[in-house]
This record gives C-alpha cells, sequence and structure tokens, in this order.
C-alpha cells in the first residue's frame, strides 16, 4: 500500500512538473498497405531468435511485470499441450529483424525459463533461479535443466503462433507500426508516445536521446528523470522544431513520431552536430538563468522551452555563443513580451501559434 501510494505521489509531482497548454486531437494515421502473415515457431527456435537478436523485445521501462507464479502457468500450459495466446512481431525494414509488439511477457517467460534465472537485473548481486511454482505437482520446483528429459523436448517443440505485420506502403511514411503498437499496447496504463517511438524506432536517434538526456545542465532544470519518458520527448521536440519547424503540422505527436522515422538512422556527423547545440544551448540557459529557466510560474512550460532554446540554438549557429548577461536579459525580454505570452499559454500546438511563437523568440535572440 504504502509502495503504491509512493508511486501515486511520483507520478502527480512528474504531472505537476510540466505544463503543457496544447489542444489537439488524437493522431489520424494514414492509409497504409500491409501485409500480415503467420508463422509457427516452435519454442527451441524462438528462444534461440530472442537471444541472438532475431527477434527482439523493445527497451523501455515497464518492461516485464508477471510474476514467478504466472510465468510458471505460462510453461505448464506448454508443458500440458494446452492452446496459449499467440504473439505479434513487427518486421524490420532491410534487417528482416522481427520487434515484438505484443507478447513480451510469455517470450520473457521462456528465456528466463530456458536461462534458468527469473528476470535477472545486470546490477543486482545475485540471481534468482527459475523454479516452476505453483503448478501441477510433477513440474512443481522443476528448473528447465531438472525437467524429465520428454518434459524437456515436448517444451522445446511447442509450438508459439506469431502473426507478422510489415508495412508495404506509403514508402515514405513508415509510421504504421508506431500505431499498431499503440493499439496493442492499451491495456493497463497506456504507454506514452515517447515509450512507444523508443520501442519502436530503436537506433542512433533514440541512443542520442538517451544520452542527453543525462546531461548535467538539463537534468538540473528538468528535474528527475521522468517516468514516462516526458524529458526525452523534450529533447526530441526540440531538434524537430530547430531542423523542421515550417513543415510542422498538428497533430504534435504525429509530427514528432514522423519526425524521429526521418532520423532513426542519423549518421555520426550529423549525430555530433545535433549533441553539442543541444548541450551548448541548455548549459547557456542553466548558467544564466539556473533551475528555473523556462518556469514563468512553477512547473516547465514546454512550449517556453521549445522557443526559447530554438531561438538561442539559432543564434549560437549563426554567431557563436553569447555571455550570460545578454542570454538573461533576452530571456527576461522575450518573457515579458505580452504577445508572447499569449502564445505560450493556451492552444500550443496550433500551427499559426507554434510558428509565431518561434518567429518572435528567433527574433530577440537574433538582436542580442
Amino acid at each position: 500500500m504504502k509502495e503504491h501510494l509512493e508511486e501515486l505521489q511520483r507520478e502527480l509531482d512528474q504531472e505537476n512538473n510540466i505544463e503543457d497548454f496544447h489542444d489537439e486531437d488524437e493522431a489520424t494515421p494514414s492509409r497504409y498497405d500491409i501485409t500480415s502473415y503467420g508463422i509457427d515457431f516452435d519454442v527451441d527456435g524462438i528462444v534461440k531468435r530472442l537471444k541472438n537478436g532475431g527477434i527482439f523485445i523493445p527497451d523501455f521501462q515497464r518492461n516485464f511485470v508477471w510474476n514467478m507464479a504466472e510465468s510458471s502457468r505460462f510453461i505448464e500450459s506448454l508443458l500440458l499441450g494446452l492452446p496459449v495466446p499467440g504473439i505479434f512481431l513487427a518486421q524490420e525494414p532491410g534487417s528482416g529483424k522481427m520487434l515484438v509488439i505484443d507478447g513480451q511477457q510469455r517470450l520473457l517467460s521462456l528465456k528466463f525459463f530456458f536461462d534458468g534465472y527469473f528476470n535477472p537485473k545486470a546490477d543486482a548481486s545475485s540471481k534468482r533461479v527459475f523454479k516452476l511454482t505453483k503448478v501441477q505437482k510433477g513440474y512443481e520446483n522443476k528448473t528447465y535443466e531438472t525437467l524429465e528429459e520428454k518434459d524437456r523436448i515436448n517444451l522445446e517443440n511447442s509450438v508459439l503462433h506469431a502473426t507478422v505485420v510489415r508495412q508495404d506502403s506509403p514508402a515514405d511514411d513508415d509510421t504504421s507500426i508506431y500505431h499498431i503498437f499503440q493499439r496493442l499496447n492499451s491495456g493497463g496504463r497506456k504507454l506514452a508516445p515517447q515509450e512507444i517511438r523508443t520501442a519502436v524506432y530503436r537506433g542512433p536517434f533514440i541512443d542520442m536521446l538517451k544520452e542527453l538526456n543525462g546531461t548535467p545542465a538539463w537534468r538540473a532544470v528538468f528535474g528527475a528523470e521522468n517516468d514516462r519518458m516526458k524529458d526525452r520527448e523534450l529533447i526530441l521536440r526540440f531538434f524537430a522544431m530547430l531542423e523542421n519547424s515550417r513543415a510542422y503540422k498538428k497533430p504534435m505527436v504525429e509530427f514528432l513520431t514522423a519526425f524521429l522515422n526521418d532520423h532513426k538512422d542519423i549518421d555520426s556527423e550529423k549525430r555530433a552536430s545535433f549533441s553539442d547545440i543541444f548541450c551548448r544551448t541548455i548549459r547557456l540557459f542553466y548558467s544564466a538563468l539556473g533551475p528555473d529557466a523556462f518556469r514563468p510560474v512553477r512547473a516547465l512550460n514546454v512550449a517556453v522551452f521549445e522557443a526559447s532554446m530554438v531561438g538561442l540554438a539559432k543564434k549560437i549557429r549563426e554567431s557563436g555563443e553569447l555571455d550570460l548577461s545578454k542570454v538573461q536579459r533576452t530571456y527576461d525580454e522575450l518573457n515579458s513580451d505580452a504577445r508572447f505570452k499569449e502564445l505560450v499559454s493556451q492552444s500550443t500546438t496550433d500551427v499559426a501559434n507554434v510558428s509565431e511563437r518561434l518567429k518572435i523568440a528567433t527574433e530577440y535572440f537574433s538582436r542580442a
């Protein structure tokens, strides 16, 4: 009970840490042409693919929630030859590897059982041996190694049905997997957009966002790391608006997803350039304003963050860094501008609103 209340309080604190006056509808996906087909994997084969990366499970928080009894009952069903729910995979273009969209609890249970340890943690000093529990007497306390040979063979030969999906068109909008993932992972607490992006668009850009999220100045300004990856999403939003604001259209969630999809395989030169401009910009703001940066009242105002960061970043790219006194003075003047204050306090994702506040912020910093 105490842990549950602490978790609720943490969620409340994280929500209150961010101020975002947006008013937008749910993202409406494009019309997609999707190919889907079925594959029957034997359990031994699917575990091998999990280990060699041919099938991979997205890396994000709340990754595994089953307890040992729940995992044991799933494995018992396979041992008994009972039907089990299928899994849902998405095939990556190019690599042919398959992302687990639905079924990660079942697949991780199998991997843990075959490996011998239940949900092992990388930083843990000890591992919990995976022994079947709360199952039929003949299987109780059995590990993969101590199963009778016939039972182990039956388990390895058990079949798990997979539905595999692949987007065929449109060729220039590979975002269908985001929407499929969102719809299939809607049970319990709904996944946040950046959690889904992190699962679907793994690669150099996602790795960069994770790295930049640890930047000391950013952590000092934003506060504790956000469980729903909102801090990483704000870094993504900064890059999207800095690089591609002219292409912005509602809804914001779709704009950010498309930008990430277009840049997921960012090359090392561009990654270094992006990292440099984010770090230089946030360090200047933190040095000039301290932890109150982008907080006109108490919470971090997303629109103020976005416009101020883009305005200063453009100035840095044009003429190098400003001294701290100019950063502070320009920021104060910008946030005293009546029109700017209006634009960051209502309907902040409207196309005209976004365009005008970025223009105002850019003009203020260009004159500094």
